[in-house]
């Protein structure tokens, strides 16, 4: 996942650079999203996520997450995996562009799944939306100090 570096050390370019891998990762999401609310699940790069989500026994699992990378583009639904309690361990995490994570519910409807996970999309979308638009003010900053 994207972070911001130390502010000593940050160039107008990396930051610009940071930008634009922000707004491809938000660009893949909005694909994905679209796919979610057109296309039947079962035909979606999120069915394993719903199949997961709906069918898993919530006595043993608590949530399950689709670690989503994105390649030449397109968001890429990597693996998905389920949590009994606690969170995941860094280095999965900072294995992937992003991920998404949803409660077990058990006979979880295809409507609630698209609406619950179509919510943690748009949060993910507008975080790195954000994140973009940040970077690319902190370089605006930074060249405009160096023009000074």
């Amino acid at each position: 996942m994207t972070s911001h570096g130390d502010d000593a050390t940050e160039q107008p370019a990396d930051l610009r650079d940071e930008a634009a891998e922000c707004a491809a990762i938000a660009d893949a999401l909005e694909d994905l999203l679209e796919e979610l609310r057109e296309e039947e699940l079962t035909d979606s790069r999120l069915e394993g996520l719903f199949d997961e989500a709906s069918s898993s026994n919530p006595n043993i699992w608590n949530i399950v997450s689709a670690f989503i990378d994105v390649e030449d583009g397109e968001a890429v639904v990597t693996d998905e995996s389920k949590l009994a309690q606690g969170s995941w361990a860094p280095e999965i995490v900072e294995g992937c562009d992003t991920m998404i994570t949803l409660d077990i519910e058990y006979g979880m409807m295809p409507d609630e799944f698209r609406y619950t996970a179509g919510k943690k999309l748009n949060q993910r979308i507008e975080e790195f939306r954000t994140q973009a638009a940040q970077a690319r003010e902190k370089a605006d900053e930074l060249e405009d100090g160096a023009d000074g």
